[in-house]
């Protein structure tokens, strides 16, 4: 009989143990957990705080009774591993409730220790009146102060996801709410062009964000906290800490196994650390990019859960790999959805990879059913296969299957004209008859057989305004009226072809509409007539949108 130890529940633990007992009946697995829960919906957390999951209770998804009833596993709460004896195969433990100190031995040992919350070495950072969100007791605290006091604001440092989740929850709440971050940027994963959506919409619902702005101090007050930033000072009667996590690599580190630069523990496919017998999972360990197939760090619940069955299989000689994180992710914004799969921009750029994007502006489900409204979509592809690298898509309606969708498509390997394939359920209340994903599709496999070549938001304002290239709006006049781009000549796409025998053929052709359809269609008539065309991707709704997110950080 095989005796497995677990260091830590949550996501990777308890999802290993669970896997432990269905593959072997007869081990005994004993799993410690220094907090008082070994299995919580830590991204519930912020939910409770707001009310929206009211019963504290339905935040528990097992207590370590009812783990032990159904999976008859020796589960120890409050009782922390202090080192590893790798030679001995032996953990040294600490009860917390009696101080007392014991050892236990092993055959194999899983760390799930998961990651802390980031707290800078920064004056005042020690209050009483600064939290962090990590566990139940951190969400105890936290309500029970707003409970006791009746804060009027609060400031998030940090525009991640628990900021953002946070900011929203405290907002309806009832509290003003500040955001604090050191970037220039909320929700790091998106590219500028798409998360200037979500900066306008976050100030929309009332949110002031501070952006590129550090935090230096914060001075204790009677009633409030003075919060000194980089360009900003600020009172508010409570901080929420979400600068984010790092590795809870420490135990492993003082055991010798192996570290990345960064904490997380090496562990190869099988989530096996540099000790044969020790095994890694959750937000402490070095991960494969599944796009980039570089080491990377990436903390999300949906690959610890699978790594912790991986790392079952394998302790019960089920051969299973990991294939590493591609980094998809939801993030509720109020009314909005924010969702991401493989890699951005940014990542490509710097990877120096041969990569071109799209952008889309689609409607959720069909126009003519009510309750429709647009996304906005951003693919990353491969210059000359058209497979798809990543997307980002931002919108109220469906905007999480299409996510899902493309990140199967990535899983899958799949290109572009893979897309303009797929058939998706359709019907108007959910879906169009070519559905946002086929359209994606489409609209590269366009480029990559040389339909049409695309500009962006960040050449616009480069373009030459000497007449040696023809600028065209091809929006209609009420449209133009409302709002244009310098230098832009608005002929109207209906009825273009009554003037193209008055437009110069020698000369480039820039066009664009609100989204980039009508100025596709416009490229295509331009193109047969024997002009060299390029179509604003994205259109002057996501020019105008980027420009506008800059002028409001200045």
């Amino acid at each position: 009989m095989s005796k497995i130890i677990i260091v830590g529940g949550v996501a990777g633990g308890a999802t290993a143990a669970a896997r432990l007992r269905r593959l072997d009946e007869n081990a005994e697995i004993i799993m410690f957990e220094r907090g008082e829960h070994i299995s919580f919906a830590n991204c519930g957390l912020p939910y409770h705080i707001g009310g929206v999951i009211a019963n504290r209770k339905n935040l528990l998804l097992q207590t370590p009774k009812s783990f032990n009833c159904r999976f008859n596993v020796d589960v120890r709460i409050q009782s922390e591993v202090l080192s590893i004896d790798r030679n001995a195969k032996m953990v040294t433990v600490q009860n917390k409730l009696t101080n007392e100190t014991y050892t236990e031995n092993y055959d194999k040992l899983i760390l799930s220790p998961g990651g802390a919350p980031i707290k800078p070495p920064i004056e005042g950072i020690n209050s009483e009146r600064v939290f962090t969100l990590r566990n139940v007791a951190d969400t105890d605290r936290i309500k029970a102060y707003i409970q006791a006091h009746q804060p009027q604001s609060a400031v998030v440092i940090g525009g991640g996801f628990i900021g953002i989740e946070m900011a929203e929850n405290l907002k309806e709440a009832g509290l003003n709410i500040s955001i604090i971050e050191l970037a220039d940027q909320v929700i790091a994963p998106l590219d500028i062009d798409m998360v200037c959506e979500v900066h306008r919409y976050l100030r929309l619902k009332g949110i002031s964000l501070y952006l590129n702005n550090g935090l230096k101090k914060i001075t204790e007050n009677t009633e409030s906290l003075t919060v000194e930033l980089s360009n900003a000072t600020l009172e508010t009667n409570m901080v929420i800490l979400a600068i984010g996590v790092k590795p809870e690599s420490q135990l492993a580190k003082d055991a010798g196994l192996n570290i990345n630069s960064r904490g997380g523990i090496v562990v190869d496919k099988q989530m096996r650390s540099s000790d044969p017998d020790i095994f890694a999972v959750g937000d402490a360990v070095e991960i494969i990019d599944f796009v980039t197939q570089q080491a990377a760090m990436i903390p999300l619940a949906g690959p610890a859960n699978k790594q912790g069955r991986i790392a079952a299989d394998n302790i019960c000689g089920i051969p299973s790999e990991y294939s590493g994180t591609q980094g998809s992710a939801v993030i509720k914004v109020f009314s909005m959805t924010v969702a991401f799969t493989g890699i951005n921009e940014k990542t490509a750029k710097r990877l120096n990879m041969d990569y071109d994007k799209i952008f889309l502006w689609m409607q959720g489900h069909a126009g003519y059913y009510p309750g429709s409204s647009p996304m906005s979509i951003k693919v990353i592809f491969e210059k000359q296969n058209g497979k798809i690298l990543g997307a980002q898509i931002i919108g109220f309606d469906g905007v999480d299957k299409r996510c899902d969708v493309l990140a199967v498509a990535i899983r899958a390997g799949m290109t572009a004209h893979d897309l303009t394939r797929l058939e998706l359920c359709y019907a108007p209340p959910y879906s169009s008859a070519k559905d946002p994903v086929n359209m994606a599709g489409y609209v590269i496999e366009n480029l990559l057989t040389g339909k049409v070549k695309n500009f962006h938001w960040h050449d616009v304002d480069s373009l030459p305004r000497d007449n040696s290239v023809t600028l065209l709006d091809v929006r209609n006049p009420d449209e133009f009226a409302l709002g244009n781009i310098n230098g832009f000549i608005n002929i109207p796409l209906d009825s273009l072809r009554s003037h193209i025998g008055n437009m110069d053929r020698s000369k480039p052709l820039y066009t664009h509409c609100y989204s980039g359809m009508r100025s596709y269609a416009a490229a295509r008539i331009l193109i047969q007539n024997g002009f060299d065309v390029y179509n604003l991707s994205g259109g002057y709704r996501l020019y105008n949108t980027v420009q506008s997110n800059l002028l409001a950080k200045k």
